[in-house]
């Protein structure tokens, strides 16, 4: 212990490395509702919607193989600062090269955009824990992820006075400069380290475990296979081995929402009269709750029952899309910017960074004895279930408009609360790792 204090104050500076993360985190906050709201400009709202989901859907279902591809390419390159370097450096093209694309054009770039920025998700996280001493991982791991945080509300701030003065589509070139700008940070901050862990590494403490997961909510140590979903789900037919099948249905239920309402909100909130500048005041205001109650919400969860709090979390989220239906179908289309600008930070920023937390907290839990198949079968879930959403969430806002597509995400989150409770009956089962 002595030994890690005295690097510690040697090397205290180095994990300064990670701000070379923020001028990119200001593309990647924007980029989904600007490539939106482009596609919408370009097609009008009912073509724009189904091409908006479309684009969505794609990103979604490719950061499935990303993660894959990317995993393990990082177990057997040795070369984090490479990486992540080339990562930022791609990017940086990607993200100029919207400008000028057409429709198909620009839904093929969202999704090699999605496959390049999974890249660096692991290779970070990793660094952090060869180059630091692990009473520091804590603390630089905070720090990756408020870089990465103010990042996307500075990305957000800068949109919401861009469309005001410029053309919506040009806002991809400075976001490509900013990609750029972290590629040289990259090349400049960042020192390869003196010995290589194994991505396994990450899932053993909790603070690489949360960095990692909110970078890219999916992390493959090995691909599924039909046996792991079986046995996952194997246990639901008994009431005390049934702990983690429920918990992965509530998660199920959880993200499949998230993919039906967050696709279609963008073209709900263009179709509602909202200005670009106001869309992106919007998610900026999301964006900002969301980072302050992942830096605080920490501690709060850390003194309470895993369960509450994720029904806390499912309940705020819940009231937020059920609100956005109900007031989608009675309030003046130009005034929904004032219930938008307070259920949308209700929901996808307090109530998702309560449920997110206490959620992956409970998968941290049960994933320490088999972490390879347990994450696999998690992330498919989540990769799947998001990416179904997305799918199904233009097509019903096209045919039932966009209040039934907000209510029907906020019918499957009391679902997710009804299982939720149900594993509150179960919470005094003493390893909920037993049951994978």
């Amino acid at each position: 212990m002595g030994a890690d204090q005295t690097r510690a104050g040697r090397d205290g500076g180095r994990v300064n490395w990670v701000y070379s993360t923020l001028p990119v985190s200001l593309a990647t906050g924007s980029i989904g509702t600007l490539v939106q709201l482009y596609i919408i400009q370009l097609n009008g709202i009912t073509a724009g919607t189904l091409y908006a989901s479309l684009a969505v859907a794609f990103f979604n279902g490719v950061s499935i193989p990303a993660a894959i591809f990317w995993g393990f390419t990082t177990d057997r390159l040795h070369q984090r600062k490479a990486v992540i370097f080339a990562s930022y450096l791609v990017m940086a093209s990607v993200l100029v090269s919207f400008y000028g694309q057409d429709t198909v054009g620009t839904i093929a770039q969202y999704s090699v955009f999605s496959f390049i920025s999974a890249a660096a998700a692991t290779p970070l996280n990793l660094l952090i824990m060869e180059s630091e001493p692990k009473n520091r991982w804590a603390g630089a791991f905070a720090k990756l992820s408020m870089a990465s945080g103010v990042g996307n509300v500075i990305g957000l701030i800068l949109s919401t006075v861009w469309v005001q003065a410029f053309p919506l589509i040009l806002l991809s070139v400075p976001f490509g400069i900013f990609s750029f700008i972290s590629a040289i940070l990259t090349l400049w901050m960042v020192r390869e380290p003196a010995f290589i862990l194994e991505r396994e590494s990450i899932v053993l403490r909790r603070p690489s475990f949360f960095s990692r997961l909110l970078a890219l909510p999916l992390m493959f140590l090995s691909v599924p296979r039909v046996s792991d979903f079986k046995r996952a789900f194997r246990g639901l037919r008994y009431g005390l081995t049934s702990y983690l099948p429920l918990l992965y249905i509530s998660i199920i239920c959880f993200y499949l929402s998230s993919g039906i309402f967050n696709t279609s909100y963008v073209p709900a909130l263009s179709s509602f009269s909202l200005t670009s500048g106001e869309i992106f005041g919007v998610i900026l205001s999301g964006v900002v709750v969301q980072t302050l109650a992942f830096q605080y919400f920490g501690r709060y969860i850390g003194r309470r029952s895993l369960i509450a709090v994720t029904v806390v979390g499912l309940f705020l989220r819940t009231a937020s899309y059920l609100g956005s239906g109900v007031f989608a179908l009675i309030l003046p289309r130009p005034l929904y910017v004032l219930p938008a600008l307070v259920l949308y930070p209700l929901g996808s920023g307090l109530g998702f960074a309560i449920y997110y937390t206490a959620s992956n907290t409970m998968i941290f839990n049960t994933v320490k004895s088999s972490p390879g198949s347990t994450l696999g079968v998690y992330s498919a879930i989540v990769g799947t279930a998001t990416f179904a959403g997305s799918i199904l969430s233009g097509f019903v806002s096209i045919a039932f408009g966009f209040a039934a597509t907000f209510l029907a995400g906020g019918l499957l989150l009391v679902a997710a609360t009804g299982v939720a409770l149900r594993l509150g009956r179960l919470e005094s089962v003493p390893s909920p790792a037993a049951t994978s």
